[in-house]
């Protein structure tokens, strides 16, 4: 069995030597995965994002030559106009919903009012 103390060491030094108090095991292994998986996160979308900013934007979905390619693309492309719609629709629907909302709360005060509330 491993003693407080060892723990809380192995966190300062995990952590920056910063002055941790009370460091469990769990608190350990949750800060060093995190860590973990951020650096090899960080690792794997930089040659992903150098290799995007490389390629040219004038006509994607036109591009590549396989067919199931292009077809994907146009997908992804209508997908995106879908969701760009139905996020204007929402921002309507929010808009109504609120106006409604004042209305009704107008009437309940009005109501409220009228009863001597």
């Amino acid at each position: 069995m491993v003693r407080r103390n060892e723990y809380q060491e192995v966190g300062e030094t995990l952590l920056g030597n910063l002055n941790v108090v009370d460091v469990g095991k769990e608190n350990v292994m949750k800060h060093l995965g995190a860590a973990v998986l951020s650096g090899l996160l960080a690792t794997l979308n930089a040659p992903l994002a150098s290799a995007q900013g490389n390629t040219t934007s004038s006509s994607p979905a036109t591009e590549h030559s396989d067919p199931i390619v292009r077809m994907h693309r146009q997908v992804a492309a209508a997908n995106r106009v879908y969701d760009q719609k139905v996020a204007a629709a929402k921002k309507v629907y929010d808009h109504k919903k609120a106006e409604a909302r004042k209305e009704r709360d107008a009437a309940i005060k009005a109501a409220h009012d009228a009863a001597g509330q």
